[in-house]
Protein backbone atom coordinates (compact mmCIF):
# COMPACT_ATOMS: atom_id res chain seq x y z
CA UNK A 1 0.00 0.00 0.00
CA UNK A 2 1.32 3.13 -0.77
CA UNK A 3 1.96 5.58 1.71
CA UNK A 4 0.20 9.16 1.23
CA UNK A 5 2.44 11.94 0.18
CA UNK A 6 3.00 14.36 3.15
CA UNK A 7 2.00 18.02 2.22
CA UNK A 8 4.22 20.00 1.25
CA UNK A 9 6.07 22.33 4.06
CA UNK A 10 6.56 26.15 3.48
CA UNK A 11 9.21 28.21 4.87
CA UNK A 12 9.04 31.58 5.48
CA UNK A 13 11.25 34.00 3.59
CA UNK A 14 13.75 35.30 6.49
CA UNK A 15 13.86 39.01 6.63
CA UNK A 16 17.01 40.78 4.85
CA UNK A 17 19.11 42.11 7.50
CA UNK A 18 20.72 45.34 7.13
CA UNK A 19 23.50 45.96 9.51
CA UNK A 20 23.94 49.05 11.44
CA UNK A 21 27.84 49.29 12.06
CA UNK A 22 30.97 47.29 10.88
CA UNK A 23 32.83 48.25 13.65
CA UNK A 24 35.15 50.56 12.16
CA UNK A 25 36.13 53.81 13.46
CA UNK A 26 34.84 56.72 12.38
CA UNK A 27 37.71 58.42 11.25
CA UNK A 28 41.69 57.59 11.13
CA UNK A 29 43.06 60.68 13.47
CA UNK A 30 41.62 63.16 15.65
CA UNK A 31 41.44 65.86 12.64
CA UNK A 32 39.63 63.51 10.32
CA UNK A 33 37.09 63.05 13.25
CA UNK A 34 36.95 66.46 14.46
CA UNK A 35 36.11 67.64 10.68
CA UNK A 36 33.45 65.31 10.53
CA UNK A 37 31.50 66.08 13.53
CA UNK A 38 31.87 69.50 12.81
CA UNK A 39 30.25 69.37 9.47
CA UNK A 40 27.32 67.65 10.99
CA UNK A 41 26.66 69.99 13.92
CA UNK A 42 27.20 73.12 11.89
CA UNK A 43 24.94 71.90 9.41
CA UNK A 44 22.86 70.64 11.74
CA UNK A 45 22.10 73.94 13.19
CA UNK A 46 22.54 75.91 9.95
CA UNK A 47 19.43 73.67 8.87
CA UNK A 48 17.31 73.77 12.48
CA UNK A 49 14.73 75.55 11.10
CA UNK A 50 14.05 73.02 7.62
CA UNK A 51 11.94 70.57 9.29
CA UNK A 52 12.37 68.57 5.42
CA UNK A 53 16.43 68.69 5.80
CA UNK A 54 18.22 65.81 7.32
CA UNK A 55 21.84 65.74 8.11
CA UNK A 56 23.72 62.40 8.68
CA UNK A 57 27.35 61.04 9.57
CA UNK A 58 28.97 57.91 9.06
CA UNK A 59 25.52 55.92 8.54
CA UNK A 60 25.22 53.19 6.60
CA UNK A 61 23.65 54.20 3.24
CA UNK A 62 21.80 51.17 1.03
CA UNK A 63 21.13 51.95 -2.31
CA UNK A 64 19.66 48.41 -3.36
CA UNK A 65 16.78 47.00 -1.97
CA UNK A 66 17.76 43.10 -0.98
CA UNK A 67 21.15 43.88 -1.28
CA UNK A 68 23.47 44.52 2.06
CA UNK A 69 26.19 44.26 0.46
CA UNK A 70 25.36 47.48 -1.96
CA UNK A 71 26.31 49.63 1.05
CA UNK A 72 28.72 53.20 1.22
CA UNK A 73 28.61 55.50 4.07
CA UNK A 74 29.62 58.99 3.75
CA UNK A 75 31.19 60.73 6.32
CA UNK A 76 28.36 63.72 6.29
CA UNK A 77 25.49 63.80 3.78
CA UNK A 78 22.24 65.73 3.80
CA UNK A 79 19.12 65.23 2.40
CA UNK A 80 16.31 67.26 1.45
CA UNK A 81 13.02 66.69 1.47
CA UNK A 82 12.67 64.13 3.86
CA UNK A 83 11.92 64.76 7.48
CA UNK A 84 14.53 65.20 9.72
CA UNK A 85 13.80 62.22 12.39
CA UNK A 86 16.98 60.44 13.83
CA UNK A 87 17.40 57.45 12.13
CA UNK A 88 19.54 54.06 12.62
CA UNK A 89 20.61 53.45 8.94
CA UNK A 90 19.46 55.07 5.03
CA UNK A 91 17.50 52.57 3.18
CA UNK A 92 17.61 54.75 -0.42
CA UNK A 93 14.25 53.01 -1.54
CA UNK A 94 12.18 53.59 1.69
CA UNK A 95 13.21 57.25 1.50
CA UNK A 96 12.94 57.95 -2.25
CA UNK A 97 15.14 60.74 -2.27
CA UNK A 98 18.85 60.33 -3.08
CA UNK A 99 21.28 63.02 -0.77
CA UNK A 100 21.93 66.34 -2.33
CA UNK A 101 24.88 66.66 -0.87
CA UNK A 102 28.26 64.81 0.24
CA UNK A 103 31.23 64.81 1.85
CA UNK A 104 33.96 62.59 2.50
CA UNK A 105 36.95 63.21 4.75
CA UNK A 106 39.97 62.21 3.02
CA UNK A 107 42.51 59.69 4.69
CA UNK A 108 45.22 57.26 3.74
CA UNK A 109 43.09 54.61 3.48
CA UNK A 110 40.14 56.66 1.51
CA UNK A 111 41.72 58.68 -1.43
CA UNK A 112 41.49 55.93 -3.50
CA UNK A 113 38.10 54.77 -2.91
CA UNK A 114 36.81 58.68 -2.41
CA UNK A 115 38.26 59.61 -6.03
CA UNK A 116 37.52 56.65 -7.64
CA UNK A 117 34.38 54.11 -6.91
CA UNK A 118 32.80 56.33 -4.42
CA UNK A 119 32.72 59.53 -6.67
CA UNK A 120 31.46 57.18 -9.33
CA UNK A 121 29.03 55.63 -7.06
CA UNK A 122 27.45 58.83 -5.76
CA UNK A 123 27.39 60.59 -9.27
CA UNK A 124 25.45 57.16 -10.58
CA UNK A 125 22.94 58.16 -7.46
CA UNK A 126 21.90 61.37 -8.41
CA UNK A 127 24.49 63.33 -5.32
CA UNK A 128 24.34 66.61 -7.21
CA UNK A 129 27.11 68.02 -5.02
CA UNK A 130 30.36 65.78 -3.98
CA UNK A 131 32.98 67.56 -1.84
CA UNK A 132 36.25 66.01 -0.65
CA UNK A 133 38.34 67.92 2.31
CA UNK A 134 41.84 66.41 3.36
CA UNK A 135 42.33 68.03 6.32
CA UNK A 136 45.90 66.84 6.71
CA UNK A 137 46.93 68.25 2.85
CA UNK A 138 48.84 65.07 2.32
CA UNK A 139 46.49 63.25 -0.37
CA UNK A 140 45.03 65.83 -2.25
CA UNK A 141 45.52 68.69 -3.92
CA UNK A 142 44.33 71.19 -3.32
CA UNK A 143 42.76 69.48 -0.08
CA UNK A 144 39.41 71.26 -0.87
CA UNK A 145 37.93 70.05 -3.92
CA UNK A 146 34.24 69.69 -5.08
CA UNK A 147 32.19 68.48 -8.04
CA UNK A 148 28.73 69.49 -9.60
CA UNK A 149 26.37 66.91 -11.31
CA UNK A 150 25.59 68.12 -14.85
CA UNK A 151 23.80 66.04 -17.16
CA UNK A 152 24.37 62.63 -15.52
CA UNK A 153 27.92 63.77 -15.02
CA UNK A 154 30.52 65.51 -12.14
CA UNK A 155 32.37 68.60 -13.35
CA UNK A 156 34.99 70.24 -10.96
CA UNK A 157 33.71 73.09 -9.17
CA UNK A 158 36.75 76.11 -9.22
CA UNK A 159 38.02 77.08 -6.35
CA UNK A 160 38.02 80.73 -5.17
CA UNK A 161 40.98 82.82 -4.92
CA UNK A 162 40.77 82.19 -1.30
CA UNK A 163 40.79 78.68 -1.83
CA UNK A 164 36.82 78.45 -1.07
CA UNK A 165 34.31 76.20 -2.93
CA UNK A 166 30.50 77.33 -3.22
CA UNK A 167 27.59 74.83 -2.43
CA UNK A 168 24.70 75.62 -4.35
CA UNK A 169 22.72 73.05 -2.50
CA UNK A 170 23.08 74.31 0.79
CA UNK A 171 23.84 77.81 0.00
CA UNK A 172 27.42 77.84 2.09
CA UNK A 173 30.59 78.71 1.69
CA UNK A 174 33.54 76.13 2.54
CA UNK A 175 36.65 76.98 3.61
CA UNK A 176 39.86 75.50 4.68
CA UNK A 177 41.04 76.47 8.20
CA UNK A 178 44.21 74.59 8.81
CA UNK A 179 42.74 71.25 9.41
CA UNK A 180 39.19 72.12 9.81
CA UNK A 181 36.75 73.15 7.02
CA UNK A 182 35.26 75.72 8.22
CA UNK A 183 30.83 76.64 7.35
CA UNK A 184 29.90 80.14 6.19
CA UNK A 185 26.28 80.93 6.10
CA UNK A 186 26.32 82.80 2.38
CA UNK A 187 23.84 85.08 3.27
CA UNK A 188 25.29 87.00 6.07
CA UNK A 189 28.77 86.34 5.49
CA UNK A 190 29.07 84.48 9.63
CA UNK A 191 31.02 81.32 9.80
CA UNK A 192 29.38 78.67 12.35
CA UNK A 193 31.38 78.42 15.02
CA UNK A 194 32.64 74.81 16.23
CA UNK A 195 31.34 73.59 19.94
CA UNK A 196 34.05 74.74 21.72
CA UNK A 197 33.93 78.23 20.05
CA UNK A 198 30.13 78.16 20.74
CA UNK A 199 30.25 77.20 24.39
CA UNK A 200 33.00 80.06 24.50
CA UNK A 201 30.90 82.69 22.88
CA UNK A 202 28.14 81.43 25.42
CA UNK A 203 30.57 81.84 28.52
CA UNK A 204 31.42 85.44 26.95
CA UNK A 205 27.27 86.29 26.67
CA UNK A 206 27.17 85.28 30.10
CA UNK A 207 29.56 87.30 31.52
CA UNK A 208 28.69 90.08 29.80
CA UNK A 209 24.93 89.45 31.28
CA UNK A 210 26.83 89.24 34.18
CA UNK A 211 28.60 92.69 33.82
CA UNK A 212 25.37 94.35 32.86
CA UNK A 213 23.42 92.92 35.78
CA UNK A 214 25.53 94.03 37.90
CA UNK A 215 25.55 97.76 36.48
CA UNK A 216 22.41 97.90 36.34
CA UNK A 217 21.96 96.94 39.87
CA UNK A 218 24.60 99.60 41.20
CA UNK A 219 23.07 102.27 39.08
CA UNK A 220 19.88 101.25 40.63
CA UNK A 221 21.27 101.84 43.81
CA UNK A 222 22.80 104.93 42.57
CA UNK A 223 19.43 106.03 41.91
CA UNK A 224 18.15 104.98 45.14
CA UNK A 225 20.30 106.89 46.93
CA UNK A 226 19.90 109.95 45.01
CA UNK A 227 16.49 109.61 46.04
CA UNK A 228 16.83 109.33 49.16
CA UNK A 229 19.50 112.08 49.77
CA UNK A 230 16.84 114.54 47.65
CA UNK A 231 14.26 113.51 49.91
CA UNK A 232 16.30 114.52 52.81
CA UNK A 233 17.66 117.62 51.69
CA UNK A 234 13.49 118.45 51.09
CA UNK A 235 12.56 117.13 55.11
CA UNK A 236 16.01 119.19 55.61
CA UNK A 237 14.16 122.67 53.61
CA UNK A 238 11.15 121.66 55.43
CA UNK A 239 12.15 122.42 58.87
CA UNK A 240 14.00 125.24 58.40
CA UNK A 241 10.77 126.63 56.61
CA UNK A 242 9.32 126.41 59.64
CA UNK A 243 11.70 127.59 62.18
CA UNK A 244 11.79 130.88 60.39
Amino acid sequence: MNKPLAPPVFTATQPIHYPESDGAPMGETDFHITVILYLRQALRFLFRHAEQTYVAANMFFYYEEGNPAAVTAPDVFVVKGIPKHDRRIYKLWEEKVAPCTVFEITSRSSRLEDLGTKRALYEMLGVKEYFLFDPLSEYLSPPLQGFEREEGLYRPLPLSAEGTLFSRELNIILKPEGSLLRVVNADTGEPLPTLDEAVELAHQEMERARLEAQRAEAEAQRAEAAEAEAARLRAELERLRRQH
